[in-house]
């Protein structure tokens, strides 16, 4: 079985207690999840029973400690976690409306997992094959982007398959401007790259959308799935194209439903360890995107994001 290795923030999602134009009486209160997307997904993987490890920066603080006991107590190998006085962790106020889509306050720059550089990596991390899997919040300030692309450039070399989630957030870029030349660069890193349809359309632009997917996959990525919610799940690769359709149900909280997603493909892939041509073996992609798209359906299902992330008991218990 590969481990997964997933590098970024963990963050503290405080979930307001208010849904849409819900007339709850009384002040508005905030509940506190453990959060961070490629936290998530370490987490995601751990509850599937495949080994993962966190890399990243926490405060030294209340939350600091509340963000490493939560990876900790879900079996994820907290090894590669640093701790800093320098920064605080970083906290994301969540609104959400009546069908469970999310918006977020952040508070973000300054925060500990900012602070993150290639000296603090734990000695011989990618000595054995490994999945990395990455996300583009780790590129809104020159030095941690520096790291991501430095430790993705590491991982390749090693070997490693580089897994990017896109999960574009705006607000956490200067100016609320996302640079999408950036994003485009770590995507290009990867072998496996996880955009939902409304980022593909902001990274392409004015580019025409085959003719941009192409352009992935010539650069290298071997496969690309494009999420939209509810709707079909779509894979792209050369000389291949998937479409999986999820199982409906009702969401209740969307924050943790893309990383659930991802966190279940990787886990099926690292299942049976990662071979050169795992991304020609249509059946086991076709089985993975099933099992992914089941993991992204439990989690929205439930507030919060670790405590929504699916075993494999309540994927079980999922109906088709």
């Amino acid at each position: 079985m590969t481990p997964v290795i997933a590098f970024g923030e963990a963050l503290v999602d405080m979930l307001s207690s208010r849904l849409g134009d819900d007339t709850q009486e009384g002040p508005e209160t905030f509940t506190p999840y453990a959060g961070g997307a490629p936290a998530n997904v370490a987490v995601a993987c751990a509850r599937l029973g495949v080994p993962s490890r966190f890399l990243g920066m926490l405060g030294a603080d209340y939350f600091g400690d509340f963000l490493a006991g939560e990876l900790a107590d879900h079996g994820v190998d907290t090894s590669g976690v640093v701790r800093t006085r320098d920064a605080r962790t970083a906290l994301a106020f969540v609104s959400r409306d009546a069908d469970g889509e999310r918006t977020f306050d952040f508070y973000r720059p300054p925060a500990a997992d900012l602070l993150y550089r290639i000296e603090h990596l734990p000695v011989g991390v990618f000595d054995t094959p490994a999945i990395l899997h990455l996300c583009s919040n780790s590129l809104t300030e020159d030095a941690i982007a520096d790291t991501t692309m430095r430790l993705a450039g590491m991982a390749q070399r090693a070997d490693c398959l580089v897994s990017v989630d896109a999960n574009l957030r705006h607000n956490l870029w200067a100016e609320e401007c996302t640079n999408i030349g950036l994003v485009t660069r770590l995507l290009d890193h990867a072998q496996l790259v996880k955009l939902s349809s409304d980022e593909l359309d902001y990274l392409r632009g004015d580019h025409p959308r085959d003719a941009w997917l192409a352009e992935r996959l010539a650069a290298g990525v071997r496969l690309i799935v494009i999420t939209d919610g509810a709707n079909d799940v779509e894979a792209r690769g050369v000389d291949l194209a998937l479409r999986v359709t999820p199982p409906k149900v009702k969401a209740v909280d969307t924050t943790a439903g893309g990383d659930a997603f991802i966190g279940g493909l990787l886990a099926m892939l690292a299942e049976n360890g990662i071979e050169a041509d795992w991304h020609r073996d249509e059946p086991r992609l076709h089985q993975a995107l099933k099992v992914a798209c089941r993991c992204g359906a439990h989690a929205v299902t439930r507030p919060g994001a670790y405590a929504a992330l699916p075993t494999r008991a309540d994927l079980m218990a999922l109906r088709e």
